[in-house]
């Protein structure tokens, strides 16, 4: 080994010994005739000092920033007074006998305690890695693996790999395909999730499985989406909901306690998706600002306001929520802001007033009664503001208020979003309407278990699945179901999907198939794991916690992928590019 020790490990108790180390330059100082050398690996940093006698000192005049150096000498402790106890090696120093220069580095476009625009960041990546907080941030995502992989394997699971290469199965985002040159004009796709094996898994006897695996959307991108991500993928056998939402919680409890020393209190709170939806406007709320959604549409009766009391005689909702200690920060200006968002979301306006020495609104004249009621009723306190709206269509009133209140609470309640919120939503619906397509669609996926009454008694739009999703400070960070194990109920449920027999059996004929012969009742989860590190470490984009991430359009700035490839190896796949 060229290095006896690391720059993060010696202490007082190795004072006297020889040691050689090995790092990059993080800074140097000349002081006095002496140069002061802080050098610096993923473990830590220790001081290097080279005095003018020495042969360290004559190769440390040139010494430029971030070269990679072998220094050997003794360990001393640093005169008193000079200590740094910011470090862990702050009571101690190198005495440099021997310098070498391993890699000597050019002046670098930044260096790693600097934060250029994320472009120059993700172009030198392998710089941007030298930073402590990145660092830190990828040893973190280390740490959670180890920590997933530790407690399944203590529950009895196995971790089996699946392929990369699979069939086009495309129900969910578009998928990316590969050419096959053996088959000309065959394509395999790269997996979105490995839901198909982990089934067929079950199939096979294997009752606990789990897998930490890359998947691939050919999807738009934001800051929490890249077209490879890492998921922790779940699937077991002869099991219900309860089954997997205690395991799933008892993990993520697990990865909590061991990486951040954190206990959250177990069994996580249960919420149904009308719930949410009617208590937050969203099926992933983060309740950590309050300002729940209330309906008040019984103190608008008969207001006067023929606004509202049309949309009420039409059958309408009416709903606010109260935004505490808001009230200086609500000028008429504000008030117009929030109404022009209001609109663009779909609703007509919005509604307010204020508690401050009374009732305050521009509407004060004409609902001071009202919101008197209203204020009275929600027990808001003096300097307290109340946002109110209206629509015909209740999911839309949701949405739209739940996005406002979402908005104003990041915007304005920043310092309340602290801790973890955890909860379990609940009982979604199985359908959802797709406007691109034309046609119900499955709401997670067409393998998901409807509850079988619902199938049988309740409009398409009405039936839930026993699907669940995990939320964790207002992102969805998990999601799952029980399976379907009856044939007939697959195939039910392919041909509410709008599928015919020819596409069900191109599509999925391997996996019927498979139903033929023995199928235990099964169900799972799939963690993000790119989203839940982030938010365990404070980041507010995934990209932060992916060592070698894409840009939010999907290109790789530091290999320039996805790039042109040679005709030749277009021919030999017989694919030709269509220009414009």
């Amino acid at each position: 080994m060229l290095r006896t020790h690391t720059c993060g490990e010696l202490r007082v108790k190795d004072v006297g010994k020889r040691v050689r180390l090995c790092g990059w330059v993080d800074r140097v100082r000349d002081l006095g005739g002496i140069r002061f050398i802080v050098l610096r690996d993923r473990y830590g940093y220790t001081q290097v000092v080279c005095d003018p006698s020495s042969e360290a000192y004559r190769k440390a005049e040139d010494l430029t920033r971030e070269s990679v150096i072998l220094v050997e000498g003794t360990v001393e402790r640093r005169p008193a007074g000079t200590e740094n106890p910011n470090i862990p090696t702050g009571e101690i120093e190198v005495r440099a006998e021997r310098l070498e220069v391993l890699s000597k580095a050019d002046p670098l476009p930044f260096y790693p305690d600097e934060r250029p625009s994320e472009e120059i960041r993700l172009k030198y990546r392998y710089i941007d890695l030298r930073s402590e907080k990145m660092k830190n941030n990828i040893i973190t995502r280390y740490r959670v693996m180890k920590a997933i992989r530790d407690y399944f394997d203590k529950l009895g699971f196995v971790e089996v790999e699946t392929p990369f290469l699979t069939k086009s199965t495309p129900e969910g985002a578009r998928d990316f395909l590969v050419p096959s040159r053996l088959r000309p004009g065959k394509f395999y796709a790269l997996p979105q999730s490995p839901q198909l094996f982990k089934q067929l898994l079950m199939i096979a006897g294997f009752d606990r499985y789990f897998q930490i695996v890359r998947c691939f959307r050919d999807e738009d991108l934001r800051a929490d989406r890249q077209p490879e991500f890492t998921q922790v993928d779940v699937e077991m056998s002869f099991v219900d909901v309860d089954d997997i939402l205690s395991v799933s919680e008892g993990m993520i409890a697990y990865v909590f306690k061991e990486v951040l020393g954190i206990e959250l209190k177990v069994p996580f709170e249960r919420l149904s998706h009308e719930e949410v939806m009617e208590k937050y406007g969203s099926d992933k709320p983060d309740r950590r600002f309050g300002m729940e959604l209330v309906d008040l549409g019984a103190f608008f009766e008969n207001s006067g306001f023929r606004v509202i009391d049309s949309i009420l005689e039409e059958g309408g909702h009416v709903k606010g929520f109260v935004i505490p200690g808001f009230a200086q920060e609500m000028s008429r200006k504000k008030g117009d802001e929030i109404s022009e968002r209001a609109k663009i979301l779909g609703l007509g306006g919005i509604l307010w007033f204020k508690v401050e020495n009374g009732i305050v609104s521009p509407q004060k004249k004409v609902l001071e009664r009202v919101f008197e009621r209203v204020s009275k009723s929600l027990g808001m306190k003096e300097g307290d503001v109340c946002v109110i709206a209206a629509s015909k269509n209740r999911d839309s009133l949701n949405e739209a208020l739940g996005i406002l209140r979402l908005e104003i609470g990041r915007n304005h309640f920043q310092h309340l979003a602290k801790g973890f919120d955890v909860l379990w939503v609940v009982d979604f619906p199985f359908f959802e309407w797709s406007e691109e397509e034309g046609r119900y669609v499955a709401r997670h996926h067409p393998f998901t278990m409807p509850i079988l009454e619902d199938l049988e008694t309740k409009e398409i739009s009405k039936v839930r699945a026993k699907a669940y999703d995990l939320v964790l400070n207002g992102y969805e960070v998990g999601g799952g179901s029980i399976r379907i194990h009856r044939r007939d109920v697959q195939e039910k449920v392919f041909r509410l999907l709008g599928l015919d027999e020819n596409a069900i059996q191109e599509k999925f004929g391997f996996f019927l198939e498979a139903m033929k012969y023995g199928v235990p009742p099964h169900g799972g989860i799939a963690f993000g794991l790119d989203r839940l590190v982030s938010i365990m470490v404070g980041e507010s984009s995934i990209r932060e916690v992916i060592a070698f991430p894409k840009t939010g359009n999907g290109v790789c700035l530091l290999t320039g992928a996805p790039s042109e490839v040679e005709r030749k190896q277009l021919e030999e796949l017989r694919i030709s590019v269509r220009e414009g």
